[in-house]
């Protein structure tokens, strides 16, 4: 069943509490602050949810866009979620990031010739960091590769992957992103999604 689009926003916790009806009104209530907000579709939601606990709402599924599954495992929220998809192997990549309660496209690369799924990952990673660290934001990171949750560890993109004129800027992305790495330090705490109890991430490009 595809996802509703969210159309109001509850702000449990945040500089001003309430129901918002556009991401731009919410982001200035949550942006840059400690906070517990999420989209619904409907105002009737909205309003019975702003009443409610929000622990009832940002950990479990229901009808809302962008709503993260019901599980006794934690998620730690608010967070980015970051993911890939590469027709081929290597073939056509791209990754994005989504605010992960929410479902809101926050940045989005690609397409990238002669790409693999963990060369996007990494890449979205460490774009996720660059963009949480501008943005002041002291939220988590989550991404569904272990491959490149090490990478990035190591600074260092160890695809065995031949660079060459065909994949020239992908090579350009991926040196620019491992240069982030050295030259910045980040506080992000970068977590394993963990699919079996979650689901697909919520940044899924959905073409399993």
């Amino acid at each position: 069943m595809a996802k509703q689009k969210a159309n109001f926003y509850v702000v449990w916790q945040g500089r001003e509490t309430g129901i918002y009806d556009s991401w731009a009104a919410c982001e200035a209530q949550v942006k840059g602050v400690a906070a517990k907000y999420k989209g619904f579709a409907t105002l009737a939601e909205a309003q019975q949810a702003l009443a409610a606990n929000p622990e009832d709402y940002i950990t479990r599924k229901s009808t809302a866009a962008g709503n993260l599954p019901s599980t006794a495992k934690p998620i730690h929220l608010p967070a980015l979620a970051v993911d890939a998809a590469c027709s081929g192997n290597p073939g056509l990549m791209e990754f994005r990031g989504v605010i992960a309660d929410t479902g809101m496209q926050v940045f989005h690369r690609g397409p990238y010739v002669g790409g693999t799924n963990n060369i996007g990952e990494f890449l979205a990673i460490v774009l996720g960091l660059a963009y949480l660290k501008k943005e002041k934001l002291d939220w988590s990171l989550y991404s569904d590769s272990k491959t490149a949750i090490a990478w990035v560890r190591q600074k260092q993109c160890k695809t065995k992957i031949e660079w060459n004129a065909h994949n020239q800027d992908l090579f350009i992305a991926v040196r620019a992103a491992e240069k982030w790495l050295h030259e910045h330090t980040w506080t992000t705490p970068i977590y394993k999604w963990d699919t079996e109890y979650w689901g697909e991430i919520p940044a899924d490009f959905g073409r399993k």
